[in-house]
């Protein structure tokens, strides 16, 4: 059975891995001890908002959001950064559960709305996404990044 639990620190064995199986998915070298220190900060300093999928005891997946805000709207939002599913049980529904905690997390602490991105080639996710209700940002033709650190 599939549940959805708010991550804590006592999840962090389990986070870490399915984090740093994510990373690896985008060409990032595993590091496992990098993973779980930077999921660790996130849930100690409240900077992020995780939940997590089970599969019984199992962690399957997972989803990451960071607060951001609307000055337009002069409201909250929350940026959707990381989903994950292990590519063993991808396809079962569990994307769509981690989606709608989402979406009930950011109900429940009235954000405007909630934003991700995903690369052009990463036709499944979009296809969950849309699936999902998430719609495209017709008017951006282009997204930018200033790179800070080398």
């Amino acid at each position: 059975m599939i549940s959805i639990k708010k991550a804590e620190p006592g999840n962090i064995e389990e986070l870490s891995l399915l984090f740093d199986a994510y990373r690896q998915f985008y060409n990032q070298a595993p590091d496992l001890h990098g993973a779980k220190t930077f999921m660790l900060q996130r849930i100690r300093n409240n900077e992020s908002v995780i939940f997590i999928a089970f599969n019984d005891e199992e962690a399957i997946g997972f989803t990451q959001l960071y607060p951001i805000f609307s000055s337009v709207s002069m409201q909250k939002a929350w940026l959707l950064n990381d989903l994950y599913v292990n590519t063993n049980i991808r396809k079962k529904g569990v994307g769509t559960k981690l989606l709608e905690a989402a979406k009930q997390h950011a109900a429940e602490t009235r954000a405007k709305w909630l934003l991700l991105s995903t690369g052009r080639d990463n036709l499944a996710a979009q296809s969950v996404y849309e699936n999902n209700g998430w719609k495209r940002v017709s008017d951006v033709y282009y997204e930018f990044v200033l790179p800070v650190l080398q």
